[in-house]
């Protein structure tokens, strides 16, 4: 028996096309019902991008417009018991990404006047909240039903302005007099729903709409973007064994290969663990793990943020914080963590409430090796490819229990390459092997810590332990020293391998590796 392709829908974010199409789709309906049979009928939600906002506001749009064929088999058929219609305008900002004022203003006129035509109204020129306002209560006396409305990305426009304090402020002023209707609008309006990556303040684009919802960390919402491991382990079982048939393992390592590089979103405490939907489905699409959330759009933004911040590399993961540190206005923050936290380079990872912090971390070996590959051109001066080349041998060095060669091969690269200009400092240095270190996370199970002063690795391969303790312009012998103050072989003897003990240092001078010790 032959088995049908299955159809993923990457890249499609329309629910009727996924519904009509026979493409796989996560059953997210339940949500959606609870969601719009809740106290508050103005509801904002931010995810990373990627992460099904599109869809999911799609999918509302369906069920308003009362498409009860496109529930067929879903949650929401027994749920949803009248299917009534409503007027829907859905405008969605993501077509205003890198535009100006007068651009922007354009694309309004655009949305506004295709709404115009179908309630059959003139289209005039004129200030977009007057004519949003006309629309809503002409939708409203034309159909007898309140009005849905739908905004989806609504901070897409400010995004790439996040940094230029005078085009910020223009786009503002243009979105804050548009979405000044939902609140004026009240009696006319059914529900009202946004999306976006940020958190901008309240104040500054929905001043009058004191009344909206933000459920971005409300527990009952926990997955509904997104999918659960449950949601995998159930409605893409199929999907799961195809791709471990492919790849010629066992479903269990799928899993776990599956968890390494997609999984550990949460956005909440507690939650579910939440794999990246686009990655997933990109894997099972593809029968390999590639790296396909960070590939899909380069963080520039992030990486002049990263700098004007003065972020180090090794700095990015493992933070604390409390909700108002990282849930809180991209615009106003004085640190990087709200920007990190809410594109998804960092996700919620603990949480101990007798103190009332989060511990907030990269989410998974592909965010991690995204962000490491984007980093490393500030630290090694644009050779990235050859770099690239170097971590693989380097790695191979190492599985092969070759720790010498691999030294050797490491002090020779970086004697070839330019970067000495700008290592004043001995963060510098840290902060190379902190990257080229992590880079060896594709290969072998790696462990970097830098407190401030030295940096210390723990590499893991099938056969062996390696415990590294690097030093910036002492003797390997200090370095060595200081592996066996702290006792590293007895902290690791629970994982079974023989642990092999090997001390470095830096010679500044040089800007290579001096001399090491390696004891077995």
């Amino acid at each position: 028996m032959e088995t049908l392709q299955r159809l993923y829908p990457i890249g499609i974010q329309t629910f009727s096309k996924i519904r009509e199409g026979n493409y796989l789709y996560i059953d997210k309906t339940e949500y959606i019902y609870q969601m719009t049979h809740s106290a508050s009928s103005y509801v904002f939600l931010s995810r990373p991008r990627r992460f099904g906002k599109s869809l999911l506001t799609s999918t509302l749009h369906s069920y308003f417009s009362g498409r009860k064929d496109l529930f067929q088999g879903l949650a929401m058929e027994r749920l949803e018991k009248d299917w009534i219609e409503y007027p829907v305008l859905h405008f969605d900002m993501s077509m205003a990404k890198h535009v100006d004022k007068e651009r922007f203003e354009r694309l309004l006129d655009f949305m506004l006047s295709d709404y115009e035509r179908t309630f059959d109204l003139d289209t005039t020129a004129g200030d977009a909240n007057l004519r949003l306002t006309r629309l809503i209560k002409c939708a409203y006396e034309k159909t007898g039903k309140k009005v849905v409305v739908l905004i989806d990305e609504y901070d897409a426009p400010l995004l790439d302005v996040v940094h230029e304090k005078e085009n910020l402020g223009v786009l503002r002023n243009i979105m804050r007099n548009f979405y000044s209707p939902l609140k004026a609008c009240d009696p006319y309006l059914k529900y009202v729903f946004l999306t976006g990556i940020t958190k901008f303040s309240q104040l500054s684009i929905f001043s009058e709409l004191n009344n909206i919802k933000n459920i971005s960390m409300d527990e009952p919402y926990a997955a509904i973007c997104g999918i659960t491991e449950d949601e995998m382990l159930t409605q893409m079982k199929e999907d799961m064994e195809m791709l471990a048939a492919k790849l010629n393992i066992s479903s269990e390592e799928v899993l776990l290969k599956l968890k390494e590089n997609y999984d550990g979103y949460h956005f909440t405490y507690p939650s579910p663990d939440i794999y990246n939907p686009f990655s997933l489905l990109n894997a099972f699409a593809d029968g390999k793990f590639g790296s396909y959330w960070f590939g899909s759009g380069t963080p520039t933004y992030l990486i002049k943020m990263l700098e004007k911040f003065g972020v180090e590399p090794s700095e990015i993961g493992n933070n604390h914080a409390e909700v108002s540190a990282f849930d809180a206005p991209t615009e106003t923050m004085t640190d990087i963590i709200p920007l990190l936290y809410q594109s998804g380079y960092i996700t919620i990872k603990d949480y101990d409430e007798s103190i009332d912090l989060y511990t907030l971390d990269i989410p998974n070996k592909e965010v991690r090796l995204g962000l490491m590959k984007s980093l490393l051109p500030n630290y090694v001066a644009s050779k990235t490819r050859e770099t690239t080349t170097m971590v693989a041998y380097l790695s191979r060095d190492i599985r092969n229990d070759d720790m010498d060669s691999a030294l050797r091969r490491l002090q020779t690269f970086l004697s070839t390459i330019p970067y000495c200009d700008n290592t004043r400092y001995e963060g510098h240095y840290q902060q190379m092997f902190y990257i080229i270190f992590s880079l060896l996370g594709s290969f072998v199970d790696v462990e970097v810590r830098t407190p401030r002063g030295r940096v210390d690795v723990v590499l893991r391969t099938k056969t062996t332990l390696y415990v590294m303790e690097l030093k910036l312009d002492k003797t390997a012998g200090e370095a060595m020293e200081q592996i066996n103050l702290k006792n590293y072989p007895e902290r690791f003897a629970l994982c079974g391998l023989p642990v092999v003990k090997v001390a470095i240092n830096f010679d500044s001078e040089r800007c290579t590796i001096g001399e090491w010790m390696i004891e077995k």
